[in-house]
């Protein structure tokens, strides 16, 4: 896996070499920087939810409920949104639990991603499991959470803002 060749200018499409890079015949300059996104930690008494993934990159490990942010869309808005499509319920966004730099592969590249993430809340609806995201979800203790998809969220999983939830929100 590599990172994108910036093979071509995206303004006048000249070839360009590996990002970042300065077009030669345009003048124009492109850079590789982090693709946000924005994840519900959704907690409760002590545990928290935790998707199945059944989508590459990282399918066949638990995941939390994210993704990338739409153009121009704040973070906490994509949280929001995330859970939403891949639950079917609405959460309240809590305490921001950090943010981390990682990767994503996608088609045969590797990206870097800025991941957010939210202590969440579920607020309305029934847990409906979108089948293109996870293939069963479960509640997950916070003291003891398994390898999950993405290095950030086991970090972020580490964070003392999450492990501090665990007596907060532990009723």
């Amino acid at each position: 896996m590599t990172g994108p060749a910036g093979r071509h200018c995206p303004r006048c499409g000249a070839s360009t070499g590996a990002l970042p890079a300065r077009c030669a015949a345009c003048g124009y300059e492109s850079y590789l920087n982090p693709r946000p996104t924005g994840t519900a930690i959704i907690v409760r008494d002590g545990t928290f939810l935790a998707i199945w993934r059944v989508r590459e990159p990282r399918a066949g490990f638990w995941d939390l409920p994210g993704g990338f942010c739409d153009a121009f869309e704040h973070p906490a808005d994509a949280a929001v949104r995330e859970a939403r499509e891949e639950l079917g319920v609405t959460v309240e966004l809590g305490e921001f639990a950090g943010m981390f730099i990682g990767s994503y592969d996608f088609q045969g590249e590797r990206l870097p991603v800025l991941d957010c993430f939210w202590l969440a809340t579920i607020t309305a609806g029934e847990i409906d499991l979108d089948p293109a995201e996870g293939s069963e979800y479960t509640w997950l203790s916070l003291a003891d959470p398994p390898e999950m998809a993405f290095p950030t969220m086991d970090a972020v999983l580490r964070n003392p803002v999450v492990l501090r939830s665990r007596s907060r929100l532990g009723r």
